[in-house]
Order: structure tokens, then sequence, then C-alpha cells
């Protein structure tokens, strides 16, 4: 009950007390991986990214085989610049789920960061393969060629 008055709070913008209704689910039930889930979700939407990060863990401590938190982490640590930590978080999401174009999406745009943009295109094709219609992918497909094309007309 207290997790889904907490997806609602989110919704209406009311992070803070969203946190406090996740926190009431865990004191029912402690081992309740999902609502970790969902106050790092909250925590980095407030951008309190180390925070963040804590509360996936502790989501994956209790389930070890959430693909789901291991993206989010994913997700964090890039907003933290450890695209390192940040891909090997979404290939452990990938370990759970290989499927998950987002995740194939998501390691792609750190690999083009760190300026591997041949590793970042064979990402960005295994998404197209699982879902072709990502617009995501495409988009940073289009800024990688675009980077590409810049390096090759530097004399």
């Amino acid at each position: 009950m207290f997790n889904i008055q907490g997806v609602v709070l989110k919704g209406l913008g009311q992070i803070d007390q969203c946190i406090e209704a996740y926190y009431k689910a865990l004191a029912i039930k402690p081992d309740y991986a999902d609502a970790y889930n969902n106050i790092g979700n909250a925590l980095k939407q407030q951008g309190k990214l180390k925070e963040a990060i804590e509360a996936y863990k502790k989501a994956l401590g209790i389930k070890s085989d959430y693909a789901e938190a291991y993206s989010n982490m994913g997700n964090a640590l890039k907003e933290q610049g450890k695209l390192n930590e940040a891909i090997e978080a979404f290939n452990n999401a990938l370990t759970i789920k290989p499927d998950n174009a987002d995740a194939y999406c998501k390691i792609g745009s750190a690999l083009q960061e760190q300026g591997k943009l041949d590793e970042a295109i064979e990402s960005y094709e295994k998404a197209t393969a699982i879902k072709p219609d990502n617009a995501e992918v495409y988009y940073n497909m289009g800024l990688l060629l675009q980077e590409q094309k810049g390096r090759m007309a530097l004399p």
C-alpha cells in the first residue's frame, strides 16, 4: 500500500513525501527490493545521486537478479561521470535480461562519451536489433556519425 502511495506522490511531484511512503513500506517489509529501487529513483530525481546509488545497492543486496535496479544504478553512475562503473552496471542488467535494448543504448552512450565510437556503434546496433523503433538510439547514432565525420575532416 505504501509503495503505491509513493508512486502516486512521485507522480504528483511530491518527492519528499514519496520517499517517506517508501520508507513506511520498508518498515512493514524490510526486504522489499522494489521500495529501495523506488527510493533510488526518487533520490536520483532530486539530484542526490550518491544516495540513489546506495538505495539501488540495497535493492540488489535483497534481490541480486534485479535488472531494473542495475539499469537505474547505471543511469545514476553515468550522471556522476563514472562511465566504466555505469557500463558495468548496464552489463549486469544485460546478464539478467539480455533483451534490454535500453541498457545497450546507455552503454553505447557511455562508450560514445569515452570516445570509443566503434564500440558505441556496436552497442547501438544491438539495441536496434532488439527494439528497431527506439528513437533515442537513432538520435545517438546520428550524433556519433557526425562526430566521426568531424574527426575525419580534421587535418
